[in-house]
């Protein structure tokens, strides 16, 4: 078997990545589905999209310290069958509200946060639940096919919901049946989770029930430059530069007047980068940190200049070298948390990671709607990606000198730290 596929010879993997492709097309479809939904209720509302944007991922910022220390005291597998079956209600909802043509903004607000709360759960334990599933040494390849599904996914996803969308006419109601489709792909994890061998998983000890856990999961993180240094550039790109569901819709409408199937196709051509670049990862035995700070640097670039692209095919051709750039930034970012973390604690650190990552999402959502709303869509990716490089330079000489962090190794974790 091919290096680049060799957690595949794990069956629980096989299992476990063929429930991951058809959930996550179906997510890619409703991301879609549900940006256009909101600008047909609201006039091509770049501030309205911002916000359901940003609810959706305020769960993250709100509960990541909790929903880690779930991940750490459950089991995994149970855990996301109940968060797979959680996520698909609120989808149902929506789905059924713009199908009998009753959906209204405030609809669509209060299911992307209560969806958002089932995925703030969800996160952490799919995220760590990777390291019981393969060994060590397959763990990196498993983080970078992770990524190649979701974004195999991206590729169909958002060209197949704006076909859809097109075909029932474009209005409120075709976003509907796209929705729709999305509850019912949650559950292919749900089944695919329970086929799974549970005597082939390699479960960690559950955290002890008690005080100061979720304290303990931040002075471990704290204590570790090398960790802190990736949260940092992570946020920085998350917050700023990873708005591609909006800022393209807002390209798409305001700066080059296409409809839903361009729309939907922008993040088919993104995801071809996306799928290169996780593919790439998987092909990695070792992630550096100057790997992730690099990484990022270019993409928040790429970020700057497409917004100066005179026209939608240069846009659309900006698109993949985006996706090769923030897929290199994101899988050796979260390879790298998990490879150095202890497995006693790596439900609370992913959890952080996933914090800061999606979590600064509701701060930089809004702004960046109000950016386009009040100086056009093009600035909303020229600040974007401007603050993205700002932010990781910064973060890289903050923590240039600090122990533990080195730009041309890639350190352990201390072994020396002991999990409740």
């Amino acid at each position: 078997m091919s290096p680049t596929f060799r957690s595949l010879r794990n069956p629980n993997y096989r299992l476990y990545a063929a429930g991951g492709v058809v959930s996550n097309t179906g997510t890619w479809m409703q991301r879609v589905a549900q940006d256009w939904l909101v600008l047909q209720l609201t006039g091509n509302s770049g501030a309205a999209l911002g916000i359901a944007t940003g609810l959706q991922f305020l769960p993250f910022l709100l509960l990541g310290p909790f929903s880690g220390l779930v991940a750490d005291r459950m089991p995994k597998r149970r855990l996301l069958q109940i968060t797979n079956m959680a996520m698909a209600v609120p989808a149902l909802l929506l789905g059924l509200l713009a199908v009998t043509g009753t959906a209204q903004i405030w609809h669509v607000y209060v299911l992307a946060f209560v969806l958002g709360l089932a995925a703030a759960f969800d996160a952490p334990a799919r995220q760590s639940f990777v390291s019981e599933i393969v060994e060590a040494d397959d763990l990196t390849n498993a983080v970078g096919l992770n990524s190649a599904s979701f974004n195999a996914a991206r590729l169909v996803g958002p060209g197949v919901a704006g076909l859809l969308i097109a075909a029932f006419g474009g209005g409120v109601v075709a976003t509907g049946w796209v929705i729709l489709l999305n509850a019912v792909s949650y559950a292919a994890p749900v089944l695919t989770l329970r086929s799974m061998d549970a005597t082939l998983l390699d479960s960690p000890a559950l955290t002890h029930r008690g005080p100061g856990a979720i304290r303990e999961g931040f002075a471990y993180v704290r204590a570790r430059s090398d960790l802190m240094l990736i949260l940092a550039v992570v946020f920085s790109a998350g917050t700023f530069g990873l708005n591609f569901q909006m800022t393209s819709a807002l390209m798409a409408t305001e700066v080059f007047d296409k409809g839903p199937t361009q729309y939907g196709l922008l993040g088919t051509f993104l995801a071809v980068g996306s799928l290169s670049g996780a593919l790439l990862a998987a092909r990695r035995e070792r992630v550096r940190q100057r790997l992730v700070i690099g990484a990022g640097l270019v993409f928040g670039a790429l970020v700057t200049l497409s917004g100066l692209m005179p026209s939608y095919l240069t846009f659309a051709l900006m698109t993949p070298l985006i996706g090769i750039s923030a897929l290199t930034l994101i899988t050796s970012a979260n390879a790298y948390m998990q490879l150095h973390t202890e497995p006693g604690v790596r439900g609370r650190v992913m959890a952080l990671y996933m914090m800061i990552f999606m979590g600064g999402t509701p701060v930089g959502a809004p702004v960046i709607g109000w950016i386009g709303e009040a100086f056009g869509a093009r600035w909303t990716l020229i600040l974007g990606g401007l603050l993205t490089i700002t932010g990781i330079a910064l973060a890289s000489v903050l923590f240039a000198r600090s122990k533990g962090v080195t730009l041309s190794a890639s350190p352990r974790f201390d072994r020396s730290w002991t999990p409740r």
